[in-house]
């Protein structure tokens, strides 16, 4: 799963895909504000807290935010990421007009957006 992820992210991720999944963390670990080992342990450290508390029969849905931040409480790496990420927004408009004028209403085919 790719698509500007980081570890707010990591409550919703693990609630739809489980811990049987490939996350692809490009910008979310490589633009962790000390390198990239301690992105990748940041992210290591929020996928770990969502599994023990969905393990535990916390729901990820409800208190994601609330367990991220409590794992970061016990990891700098996490509490750095958690600090750099906290005013994301994605505010752009969708990537997929142009075809959506070409094709109109019809179905898009997926090669295409």
């Amino acid at each position: 799963m790719p698509g500007g992820i980081h570890v707010w992210h990591m409550p919703a991720l693990t609630e739809i895909f489980g811990d049987d999944s490939v996350l692809q963390f490009g910008g979310g670990t490589l633009g962790h504000p000390w390198g990239n080992a301690p992105g990748a342990v940041a992210n290591r450290v929020a996928l770990e807290a969502c599994v023990q508390a969905r393990n535990e029969g916390r729901d990820l849905a409800r208190e994601g935010n609330e367990i991220i931040r409590e794992a970061s409480k016990w990891s700098p790496e996490l509490a750095a990421a958690c600090e750099i990420w906290k005013e994301i927004k994605f505010e752009f408009q969708a990537m997929d007009t142009l075809a959506r004028k070409f094709y109109g209403k019809m179905a898009i085919p997926f090669d295409v957006v």
